[in-house]
């Protein structure tokens, strides 16, 4: 009888075993496959977006606008607007039939508050996705508005909408090309 219970011993010990060795072999597969995740995570982006669809802004108030931010730093785009909604600065807009302003070197222009107040908060969306992207002088590159779709308000006129797109990049990576 006791060589029986031995033997049924050493079998569970087996099994034990098998199973501690097994138990074992998977934590080091999942350690493995978190560290590889971690090295995947720790590349950083080089590129931060922010997207607005069908906002309800005019579509040419945000393609000045655009031109208006592009090329500068986020910080001084949201100080540049802030100055437009206080009538301080004047949003440029040549060749879209708009009538001259006051002072010197402004051709035609105006203060378009809605737009403003809009690209603000799209510009601190950008502006925490930079950070979060890990960029640390970031440049708007690329700052484009396209119009949206046309919904039919009361009366049968039709809404405007504004689609609008901006990328940032580290000032330091970017490289002009020569002409």
């Amino acid at each position: 009888m006791t060589e029986k219970k031995q033997h049924k011993d050493e079998g569970n010990e087996k099994k034990e075993d098998v199973a501690k060795n097994v138990t074992e072999h998977k934590d080091k597969k999942i350690e493995e496959k978190k560290e590889e995740k971690k090295q995947e995570e720790e590349k950083v982006k080089d590129v931060a977006i922010v997207r607005s669809f069908s906002s309800r802004i005019s579509p040419k108030n945000s393609f000045a606008i655009c031109d208006m931010i592009r090329g500068r730093n986020p910080d001084k785009a949201i100080q540049m607007l802030e100055e437009v909604i206080k009538h301080k600065r004047v949003v440029e807009m040549r060749n879209r039939e708009i009538p001259h302003r006051k002072g010197k070197g402004i051709s035609a222009g105006r203060y378009p508050e809605l737009a403003s107040k809009e690209f603000i908060n799209l510009l601190k969306q950008l502006k925490a996705n930079a950070s979060v992207n890990g960029i640390e002088n970031p440049v708007i590159t690329l700052a484009k508005a396209d119009i949206g779709s046309r919904p039919f308000k009361r009366g049968g006129r039709k809404a405007k909408r504004t689609s609008v797109y901006m990328e940032v990049r580290d000032k330091s990576k970017l490289t002009r090309k020569k002409k």
